[in-house]
């Protein structure tokens, strides 16, 4: 069983329904408390033994890499001021160990992580979705990589959705369940709620074989025109191992203005530093 040690961060989206924030600015590196929501991610998967992380962008995704940059100016005017770079040290990486590779058109999520394909190569990889912050510890994905190690093949991050919600996610069709694994008989994208198969939607962290690459080589337009992950994960279930882990974290979707807001208010009130002053204003409100 190969180790993962790639991952992949589709971060090519427009981010349209926070506009006019993100006209000038990628959703990525919107913030919740004082940290972008890519840095959520990529510390998450440096957690999981992640060595390489895999940006797949577009244009005007600069930012994403500057701030994984070195900073020469912003960090000698701070030691000019006598002041600590500690806050710095999560956004420094080795050369190497943040890539960036461009999607071109918006053809979806499948397309986007095939963009990756050459520099994947021939190894088991993670796709995370930075719009999904998942909040816990052990980190989400470190839970996914240890559930891989216990029964290999493709793995995938679900939970149970509401019903009549199903028509925004992927929906497995599951199979034997043990403990928090459930194995993966069938996938199907956005599905009406009269038509899932389940409640247990896919949510934005994989581990997935590198076999799904040659399936996208040869992609097909799924649901909203796209060239939809969860369609091509369907075609290799039967031919390698495949479950979905429900892990310890909790999820906000920050791809949601309200979603957004929330995990700020969840994440200050778990800080230190914040928690007491927010605690006053909520109390304020009542």
């Amino acid at each position: 069983m190969k180790p993962v040690r790639k991952a992949v961060f589709p971060v090519a989206g427009l981010g349209t329904r926070f506009l006019p924030a993100t006209k000038a600015m990628a959703k990525e590196m919107l913030t919740v408390v004082d940290k972008p929501l890519i840095q959520y991610a990529v510390e998450e998967a440096k957690e999981a033994g992640i060595e390489q992380m895999i940006f797949v962008t577009g244009r005007g995704k600069g930012a994403l890499e500057d701030h994984f940059d070195i900073s020469f100016e912003l960090e000698a005017t701070m030691r000019a001021r006598g002041k600590s770079l500690q806050p710095l040290e999560s956004t420094r990486f080795t050369p190497g160990a943040i890539v960036s590779v461009r999607q071109q058109e918006p053809l979806g999520l499948g397309h986007a992580v095939w963009c990756a394909r050459e520099i994947v190569g021939d190894e088991p990889f993670a796709v995370l979705l930075p719009d999904d912050l998942m909040y816990g510890k052990p980190g989400c994905l470190r839970q996914m990589v240890d559930a891989y190690q216990k029964v290999g093949g493709n793995i995938i991050c679900v939970e149970e959705v509401a019903r009549e919600k199903t028509s925004s996610y992927g929906i497995i069709t599951p199979g034997r369940s043990e403990g928090r694994l459930t194995e993966v008989t069938g996938l199907v994208e956005k599905p009406k709620p009269e038509e899932a198969p389940s409640t247990l939607g896919v949510i934005g962290r994989y581990i997935l074989q590198p076999e799904i690459m040659r399936v996208l080589d040869n992609p097909r337009k799924g649901a909203g025109g796209e060239i939809q992950l969860t369609d091509a994960m369907a075609e290799v279930i039967g031919q390698q191992p495949f479950h979905g882990v429900t892990v310890d974290a909790v999820r906000y979707d920050c791809g949601d203005k309200a979603g957004f807001i929330t995990a700020n208010l969840a994440l200050a009130l778990d800080r230190d530093d914040v928690a007491p002053a927010v605690r006053a204003f909520i109390a304020d409100l009542r």
